[in-house]
């Protein structure tokens, strides 16, 4: 055992029996595990989060394969990294097989340039590219090179997923089998619980758990909640501010202010507050709900939405959190009508698209003595001189007479 590499590095799988979670892509049957064990593979690109096991899926497609396999990460390599892998690949001397597996972590990082070199060896085969990445490739990602790959998504790990590497890490002679560890499964869980998916985060927490602990008059180094708990301080939460999980969130959170559910409101809330997104992001997009999904079925929405911004604009984080709190709910527990923005949306696409006429003379604003000669706000009629304050009369061109834009929906009253 080298004990200069960290345990989540020894713990890497070399085989597909050995590689745990990913069920949905990787269990017997599927085609990328078909496609692995028959030696078959096309270009991929595998994205998800930190921990999940995209660089592990590499490290097993590197140990399994019989083609050259070679590994860059976009963070340090260039072109001419790039360059120099297609050389060998293409010297027989070097690579009796004419074709080479090129994995690229990080590969979000490359820039169009850097992406754009792999293409042509990508699409004839020379190369066989494997990306990696936690951002949504489809953002970040060259579209030829989404268009010549598969594009994989890998999901968090399951708690029991990480409990089993756990409990292997404890027990292999490459993991920690050589210490004397006492530790209960409820605790190996819990800590399988704290990392939120990410088994990189485990067992790091777990190793420094180990290495940090002192060996008991009993001959065993004692492991227990409280130690785990100094190791790895809160549970880990998935979410980055800029990445997928961004416009995941905000849009699980906008949906659930429209959809009418206080509970999920404050739940995708306290996640975007956790991840540390912006509370004035938030404030705007609840006033923008208030706009559009509650619109005239409770006007009084946007009104709290707006005073909310601008308090938390005064107020700032931590306390924040109780203002965006309160007009989330408001928002969510309010009756709603989309009736005002159908309404524009349909007048914007009529002015945009359509002649729609002149407008009527009367309506027409006469700032300037003499225009009235010309029929400028000739024969308007002031509402406000009429019993009810109303008064039947044109305001829409000719050409858009009878046309309605805000039509009234059963939560209007």
């Amino acid at each position: 055992m080298n004990n200069n590499e960290p345990l989540a590095y020894r713990m890497r799988p070399k085989t597909l029996e050995q590689y745990v979670g990913q069920e949905h892509v990787l269990g017997e049957g599927k085609i990328l595990y078909r496609t692995i064990k028959a030696d078959r593979l096309s270009s991929i690109i595998l994205f998800g989060p930190p921990g999940c096991g995209k660089t592990s899926l590499a490290k097993v497609i590197s140990e399994t394969t019989q083609y050259k396999f070679y590994k860059i990460n976009a963070v340090t390599a260039g072109v001419s990294d790039i360059k120099k892998v297609v050389e060998e690949t293409k010297n027989f001397m070097i690579n009796p097989k004419g074709k080479s597996i090129l994995f690229i972590d990080e590969i979000h990082r490359f820039n169009k340039l850097q992406q754009d070199a792999l293409l042509p060896y990508v699409e004839s085969g020379l190369i066989i590219l494997i990306g990696a990445t936690t951002e949504n490739p489809y953002f970040e990602v060259n579209k030829a090179l989404i268009s010549r790959s598969m594009v994989i998504k890998l999901e968090p790990l399951t708690d029991e997923n990480i409990y089993k590497v756990l409990k292997n890490a404890i027990e292999r002679n490459d993991g920690l089998g050589e210490y004397n560890i006492k530790i209960e499964d409820e605790t190996l869980k819990k800590l399988a619980l704290i990392s939120n998916g990410d088994v990189r985060t485990a067992l790091n927490g777990l190793e420094i758990a180990v290495l940090t602990t002192s060996m008991e008059s009993d001959g065993y180094i004692h492991i227990t909640d409280e130690v785990i708990k100094n190791c790895v301080q809160t549970r880990k939460a998935i979410f980055d501010k800029k990445g997928d999980t961004h416009y995941d969130n905000i849009s699980a959170f906008i949906k659930s202010m429209r959809g009418s559910d206080p509970d999920a409101v404050l739940f995708y809330l306290a996640r975007a507050l956790n991840g540390g997104e912006d509370p004035m992001f938030l404030a705007r997009r609840i006033v923008i709900c208030a706009a559009e999904d509650v619109g005239m079925a409770n006007p009084n929405a946007l009104v709290v939405a707006n005073s909310a911004m601008q308090a938390v604009h005064m107020v700032g984080m931590p306390e924040a959190k109780l203002i965006l709190a309160e007009a989330a709910v408001y928002i969510a527990e309010s009756k709603k009508s989309n009736a005002t923005y159908l309404g524009i949306n349909r007048a914007i696409e009529d002015v945009t698209n359509k002649d729609t006429g002149t407008i009527p003379m009367h309506i027409r604003n006469a700032p300037v003595q003499g225009m009235e000669e010309l029929g400028y706000g000739e024969g308007y009629l002031y509402p406000h001189d009429f019993p009810g304050h109303w008064v039947e009369q044109q305001y829409l061109p000719d050409k858009m007479l009878g046309t309605k834009y805000y039509i009234k929906d059963e939560n209007i009253e």
